[in-house]
């Protein structure tokens, strides 16, 4: 999953459930990677417009992929693998693509280009996909399943910034779960939750500059082919669903703070947190009283979002 992943449990558990948590996420990566050949996203990435014939869990997730893709107006797009090799965020070579180069590659990009019939995948020539904005989350589920199957009941599976909570801590209590400030890399607050899945997105992990100090984010706008530049800082998203809040913490990001409130809005499944650039903070209602200020950002602006 190209990230660090952690499994705590606070129940009295054998070493097996946890090692069979780990075995389910390998298993889950070998399907999924993007740089394994032997990965199933490989191989639709290299079938040269020929329909390849996937796993249940991968047709699964490109179902819920194509569903996020057309409930967020294109915002999330899982076919922008072509444009992020250009920016070199695939490779070790960082670099700012011309328009020309963009121009040519867009036309490989668009969720609507796959055809997906029960488990069935066909990409045009030049097309390729890349699930890293959902895969991590969709992972986080079913491992999170797998240890509510085996007993536990309270625990954190923590899968780069995917966290999902099961229960609550031992005493009763919420979780605590920190926002990482994006620039000072600090914590900005404090969320406490219970029994849910917390993710943040942003491109302060990822990113290059140029020779004039202009920064370049990983996280890219699927309609111009270039990183994000909506006016956010970070996203924060927290629901019952990890896949859904993956999905939805990239969405944001691109759609910026308007669209994001209309989604929630409109759909209201999720509550979420959005720092802007300029140092503002929005968090729908459900979060009002569940997010504490650090000491060093008191005296931040909060803006309560409701439906």
């Amino acid at each position: 999953m190209n990230t660090y992943n952690t499994f705590t449990v606070y129940d009295d558990i054998s070493g097996d459930v946890l090692e069979s948590a780990e075995n389910q996420l390998k298993a889950l990566e070998s399907l999924w990677s993007v740089t394994d050949e032997q990965s199933e996203i490989y191989a639709i990435n290299h079938g040269g417009g020929q329909s390849i014939t996937v796993s249940d869990r991968t047709a699964e997730l490109l179902r819920f992929s194509l569903e996020m893709a057309k409930r967020t107006d294109g915002n999330l797009d899982i076919t922008t693998y072509p444009l992020l090799t250009a920016w070199g965020f695939t490779t070790d070579n960082k670099q700012v693509p011309t328009d020309e180069q963009i121009a040519a590659l867009m036309q490989y990009v668009g969720y609507d280009k796959i055809f997906l019939s029960e488990n069935t995948v066909t990409l045009l020539p030049g097309m390729e996909i890349d699930l890293g904005a959902v895969a991590k989350g969709y992972a986080c589920d079913l491992v999170a399943e797998n240890l509510q199957a085996n007993g536990v009941t309270s625990a954190i599976v923590s899968l780069g910034g995917n966290i999902r909570v099961i229960g609550s801590k031992p005493d009763g209590s919420d979780w605590k779960i920190s926002v990482e400030h994006p620039e000072n890399r600090n914590s900005l607050g404090l969320l406490s939750l219970s029994d849910v899945s917390v993710v943040t997105s942003g491109a302060y992990e990822r990113y290059f500059e140029d020779e004039s100090g202009k920064r370049y984010g990983h996280i890219l706008d699927p309609s111009t082919g270039k990183p994000a530049q909506s006016g956010l800082a970070s996203v924060t998203v927290v629901g019952k669903e990890s896949k859904v809040c993956d999905a939805l913490a990239t969405a944001f990001f691109v759609m910026g703070l308007p669209a994001a409130e209309e989604y929630f809005r409109e759909y209201g499944d999720i509550d979420f947190l959005l720092l802007t650039e300029n140092g503002e903070i929005y968090l729908t209602n459900g979060l009002k009283d569940k997010f504490t200020l650090s000491e060093a950002y008191k005296n931040m602006v909060v803006n309560v979002i409701g439906q």
